[in-house]
């Protein structure tokens, strides 16, 4: 029997017991991993978008793109000729300063000239009495096509254009007043009027199916809101001058009556003032106040130095320290102390030259204490000056103040005759100014907007847009074709490439199986030359390097469903397998329906079950193993079939029969029934070195395969790989990352050349063939493989 132990990272991995299976090994090395193959970690995978997996999107799905972008193209047409040409015409005006004026206690000022200004503008623009005013101008409430456009968006537009009808209603049916609304209606929803940013100019634009009615109403919008502002100027101009002239006449008066008044009481109580408000009294008071200030300072000043000089420290006061002739007598003393210090070591103190030094260095301070007497009774003449002067101050500052007390009680009422006197002044002086500018205003009639832009008659219409209708209804139609395969790949849920199995199985490809006709399954299969025998050879190739010394002792092929091709890779691979001069064996174990004794054209009287129930006769024995017309190739047929297949294949005698067959046998392989819904081929599995699934192409669900995998995994089988069969790698969609699936670098040419040069050609067109490079990488993955299996 065959043991199987857990590899690293929870992997499975095959052991030999005794006779040709040798001691059991482990193989230490991680496991297998969809792009990156055995022996090497898994790192972390990216995730995200893949371009080319969208692009192999797109060609699978061709024509259904193809076809919904057809039908959105010829939707954007039809819709665009559904529509109403519509025109856009755009004037601009220009908002200035206002000439309007308002009052506001008996002051003149001006409107705000701020955002709120333009706002009011634009709703005015919008207005109802604009409106009415173009009707009115411009006639348009007898203008039936004004009134009664053409609809926006119908079929009937469709055939007015095309055959020329005209679809306008009739308006003899509508009064005067009516019309009248329509068409102001029409004016006001058809008119837009927006400020344009950082600029004071307001952008009025009219849409209509008309392009010269769209400009003139444009221009006649801003005309007659110009018109309007202009009747609304004068009229306030009037009656602001005449306002005016009525309060200029009135403030006079009383300005002249009050500056009398003010005369009259100065002259009475004897007041005089300076040109500034303070009286003289006041600005001496200032001045005294200002004087006594310093001389406080400077007694306090002179009053420190001369406590300096009480204490008998006037030698180190800054006048002193500060005098050229004291800090020169001083220099002296100190350099002929030097020089009598220098000399003492030398004579005594009674030496003439000695005495002499003595005697000028003593007069010499004389002359400082003399020097220094003079500043400091210098000081304290100032000080004494500074203290009579402060004195005076004050006496000044008492009488003033007196002075002041009386001038107060005077000034009182002289105060409020001249602030009413100021008062009038200034209302005369800004009426004047009003007045002359409302004169001006009202004389010149200045408007405070004017005309920038004027519309013009537009050439081509805005709306529809062909481009813009048509590229909507492609942008749809590819959000349709997009929900729709998004929709259909849901509903597949089955494998159409090689990388889904190993995404979603996690197991890896060994070999991929070009889909065949069913008529032309046994040409393929019997001619080496074709593109089926050779994908059976890459397969042979790949499995050879799967078994722990090369090739597996035993191998069990199965499937997910019936009908994937396990029989049809069975047989093949016998062949192939025997074609390399190893002696296979190639047993049926699908003991419910057989089907490699019709393959091989023999008979199923006698098989496996016959060997497991014991119910062979001794000649039966002699050729239960059948020799086929293939060399070194052996069958085991399935035999009768049993009513308990599960049962014989679980019991001892089959893996002591497959023992057997494996000591005497280079390779046997089993042909096992699906996995799904039996329990044949996870029993066989623990029985075997590896498994190997076969997947169909667009056939077996992602689920039943997953599953399938999981119940080998199970009960501790494992898994070789997988096979992707009936893989239609001529598909357009799949053509460009499968190239090398093309028959051309598979079938053989019928020319009769020689055979070296032939030879030669041949290996020369596979050096290049991708799938001879493909080949190469995994014979070399293998080696890499049996190396880490034998260094374990």
């Amino acid at each position: 029997m065959l043991n199987n132990a857990p590899g690293p990272q929870g992997s499975h991995l095959p052991g030999r017991m005794d006779g040709r299976y040798g001691s059991t090994e482990l193989a230490a090395y991680a496991p297998w991993h969809p792009g990156l193959g055995y022996g090497r970690e898994m790192e972390e995978e990216e995730s995200g978008i893949s371009p080319l997996a969208l692009f192999l999107y797109l060609l699978k799905y061709r024509w259904l793109i193809a076809i919904l972008l057809a039908v959105g193209l010829v939707a954007g047409i039809i819709m665009t000729w559904m529509q109403t040409p519509k025109y856009r015409s755009t004037a601009q005006l220009e908002v200035m300063a206002p000439s309007a004026k308002v009052f506001q206690d008996l002051e003149v000022i001006s409107e705000s000239s701020d955002f709120r200004m333009f706002l009011t503008a634009r709703e005015k623009l919008r207005s109802r009495s604009i409106a009415q005013r173009v009707v009115f101008e411009l006639d348009l409430a007898d203008d039936a096509n004004f009134l009664i456009p053409a609809p926006h968006f119908a079929p009937s537009n469709l055939f007015a254009r095309a055959f020329g009808y005209d679809l306008s209603g009739d308006i003899g049916e509508f009064s005067a007043e009516e019309r009248e609304q329509m068409a102001i209606n029409r004016v006001r929803n058809n008119l837009s009027v927006e400020l344009i940013k950082n600029t004071s100019l307001l952008a009025i634009t009219f849409e209509d199916q008309n392009p010269q009615l769209a400009s003139s109403i444009a221009n006649q919008v801003a005309a007659s809101f110009i018109n309007q502002r202009i009747d609304q100027t004068s009229e306030t101009s009037d009656l602001a001058r005449q306002f005016v002239q009525e309060q200029v006449i009135q403030v006079k008066r009383k300005l002249q009556t009050s500056e009398q008044a003010l005369v009259d009481y100065a002259k009475k109580v004897g007041i005089t003032v300076t040109g500034s408000e303070n009286s003289l009294i006041a600005s001496n008071i200032e001045e005294i106040n200002n004087a006594l200030s310093k001389a406080i300072q400077e007694r306090l000043d002179y009053g420190r130095l001369v406590g300096q000089i009480e204490i008998g420290r006037g030698a180190s006061i800054p006048q002193v320290l500060e005098s050229d002739g004291i800090q020169h007598l001083k220099q002296m003393v100190a350099e002929l102390s030097a020089e009598y210090q220098q000399k003492l070591s030398t004579f005594k103190p009674d030496f003439p030259d000695m005495k002499q030094l003595q005697a000028q260095i003593r007069e010499l301070k004389k002359q400082i204490d003399e020097a220094t007497l003079v500043v400091t009774s210098s000081i304290r003449q100032k000080y004494d000056e500074v203290i009579a002067k402060e004195e005076d101050l004050r006496a000044k500052l008492s009488e003033l103040e007196a002075e002041q007390a009386t001038f107060q009680d005077k000034n009182i009422q002289y105060t409020i005759l001249k602030r009413e006197v100021d008062s009038n002044r200034l209302q005369y002086e800004n009426l004047i100014g009003k007045l002359n500018e409302v004169g001006v205003g009202s004389e010149l009639k200045r408007q405070n907007i004017a005309i920038v832009d004027a519309a013009v008659t537009p050439r081509s219409p805005f709306s529809p847009r062909l481009t813009v209708n048509v590229a909507a209804a492609l942008l749809l139609c590819m959000v349709l074709a997009a929900a729709i395969i998004y929709i259909l790949e849901l509903l597949n849920n089955t494998f159409s490439n090689p990388d889904q199995i190993e995404d979603d199985l996690n197991l890896p490809v060994l070999g991929i199986l070009p889909k065949v006709e069913e008529a032309k399954i046994s040409e393929q299969l019997s001619d080496q030359a074709s593109a089926m025998s050779e994908a059976y050879r890459s397969l042979r190739t790949s499995l050879q390097f799967t078994g722990t010394g090369g090739s597996p002792q035993t191998l069990l092929v199965t499937s997910s469903e019936p009908s994937e091709g396990k029989s049809t890779t069975s047989f093949k691979l016998a062949q192939d397998f025997g074609s390399l001069g190893m002696r296979v064996l190639l047993i049926d174990a699908d003991l419910r329906k057989p089907a490699l004794h019709r393959l091989f054209a023999t008979d199923n009287t006698i098989g496996l079950s016959n060997l497991l129930t014991n119910t062979l006769n001794r000649d039966d024995t002699k050729r239960i193993f059948r020799q086929t017309r293939f060399t070194n190739v052996t069958l085991l047929t399935a035999g009768t079939i049993p009513p308990n297949p599960a049962d014989l294949l679980s019991s001892p005698k089959m893996a002591m029969i497959l023992q057997a067959c494996a000591d005497r046998y280079d390779i046997v392989i089993i042909d096992s029934p699906p996995v799904m819904g039996l329990s044949d081929a996870p029993i066989l599995s623990r029985l075997v070195e590896g498994v190997l699934l076969i997947v169909a192409a667009n056939q077996v669900t992602r689920k039943s395969a997953a599953a399938a995998v999981k119940r080998i995994k199970t009960v501790g089988g494992h898994m070789f790989g997988a096979t992707l069969s009936k893989f239609a790698a001529s598909s357009f969609e799949y053509a460009y990352s499968y190239r090398y699936m093309n028959d051309r670098y598979y079938t053989l040419s019928d020319e009769n050349d020689s055979s070296s040069d032939k030879s030669g050609a041949r290996r020369g067109e596979f050096a290049d063939d991708p799938l001879e490079k493909a080949r190469g990488r995994m014979r070399r993955a293998g080696d890499f493989f049996r190396r880490r299996l034998s260094g374990a």
